[in-house]
């Protein structure tokens, strides 16, 4: 790569990619919240866990029937639009969950924030193949997929500290006061989104001739690549003839198993075994999720300089999968089960942010919006099946043990399916 492409391309990453990272830590948060919200929630409304994990998984259900209209408007709209649009519907349905008042409106809420989050994921991974080449489509996905961890340890502390702080200010619960604080940011950068974003290199005036030249060349160069390659899946409904499709929509619904088996419940657990103080919940919770935020970057680094996808997404299933196990372990102590939990988020994470660059690697044109969102949709019913599952079994045998050790399997799972599925990526 010579000098002047890689200033363009650090150039094109300073412009996008903290806008992007932005949106992702408050969509994350926005998402997930609701594992802290419960720790005063569940008692003030008379859930049991398992109305939490339906309410929780809920929001899943609303985004699986919705992602890939989003993303397929999105392609002929313009990210820009759509993802201002996004992020403002989102911030204000996030905010409004302050309002629930029972098992009904919290379900109702829940499932209206997943259509208005719908397409906002998959549509970003689309939009960075609109800039970025595989070769660098790794690193750039785990440097926007960090946003999950800077949003577990910036939301940890902050959701603590909310829920400590404003309990009673106005007459509100420190829980409706979480969903309001933390919900209205999204709808002020998503009006900032529509000056910052452009559609594509195209439209980017603050590209020089030559830069926005260099870009669209190689982009077209991969396109050409995929075509003789005999991976060039173009059509819309070549996405979903594809088998390798149908695999990676499988490997992603495992990782994302245990992705949400620790985002929605890791409060709970810290709850039950080391502390009930919220403040201290959520100092605890960084920790797992600054370690994953290393880890993934490492990952993804290492992928793009080796070129190798398969085993970088496989390893970390692996690795995740052991430590699932090894923090069900009967008779572990609270600190070696919550260091186990650690080393499972960080293997999560890696195996997440690497996956993104196998399917990708073989989408194109009005294909790759539609096969994205796909393997995203069904991916994400892990978010409606994994809090389920765990509050089921935590309701039926008072204990999470049985819970992580689903979620190992489920990450065992992932990895031996991402060796069958990627055996050329």
């Amino acid at each position: 790569m010579t000098a002047i492409e890689e200033a363009t391309y650090r150039k094109v990453t300073w412009r996008l990619l903290p806008t992007l990272f932005v949106c992702y830590v408050l969509a994350y948060l926005d998402r997930v919240n609701v594992g802290f919200a419960k720790l005063q929630m569940q008692t003030d409304l008379g859930f049991n866990d398992t109305v939490y994990g339906i309410g929780a998984g809920l929001f899943f259900i609303g985004y699986f029937l919705f992602e890939v209209p989003s993303n397929l408007i999105l392609e002929r709209v313009g990210a820009r639009i759509w993802i201002a649009r996004i992020m403002i519907l989102w911030g204000l349905v996030s905010a409004s969950t302050m309002f629930a008042r029972g098992e009904t409106t919290f379900y109702l809420l829940r499932f209206l924030l997943g259509i208005a989050e719908a397409g906002f994921f998959p549509g970003v991974i689309l939009y960075l193949t609109y800039w970025f080449t595989r070769a660098h489509r790794a690193r750039m996905v785990a440097g926007f997929m960090t946003a999950i961890t800077l949003s577990g340890v910036i939301g940890g502390p902050v959701s603590g500290w909310i829920l400590s702080r404003f309990s009673g200010v106005a007459g509100l619960a420190g829980w409706q006061w979480l969903y309001l604080l933390e919900g209205l940011p999204s709808v002020a950068v998503g009006l900032f989104v529509l000056f910052r974003l452009d559609d594509g290199p195209s439209k980017a005036k603050w590209l020089s001739d030559g830069e926005r030249e260099l870009l669209l060349r190689r982009i077209q160069e991969e396109e050409k690549l995929k075509l003789e390659e005999g991976g060039g899946h173009h059509r819309f409904m070549d996405a979903f003839r594809s088998g390798k499709l149908w695999l990676f929509a499988l490997v992603y619904f495992c990782v994302v198993m245990g992705l949400y088996g620790i985002s929605f419940w890791l409060p709970s657990i810290l709850s039950d075994t080391l502390t009930s103080d919220p403040w201290h919940i959520g100092l605890l919770t960084a920790i797992p999720w600054g370690a994953a935020a290393g880890v993934m970057l490492f990952v993804g680094r290492r992928s793009d300089r080796t070129g190798e996808r398969r085993w970088h997404t496989a390893v970390p299933a692996f690795v995740a999968a052991g430590a699932f196990a090894a923090s069900a372990l009967p008779g572990i102590s609270a600190t070696a089960s919550f260091a186990a939990l650690t080393v499972a988020t960080c293997g999560v994470m890696a195996a997440v942010s690497c996956f993104w660059s196998l399917p990708t690697a073989f989408l194109s044109g009005t294909a790759a919006a539609a096969g994205i969102a796909w393997i995203n949709s069904l991916g994400n019913l892990a978010g409606y099946v994994s809090p389920y599952v765990v509050g089921r079994v935590r309701d039926e045998t008072g204990s999470m043990s049985a819970a992580l050790v689903v979620l190992a399997v489920s990450l065992l799972a992932a990895g031996f399916l991402t060796v069958r599925a990627a055996r050329n990526g």
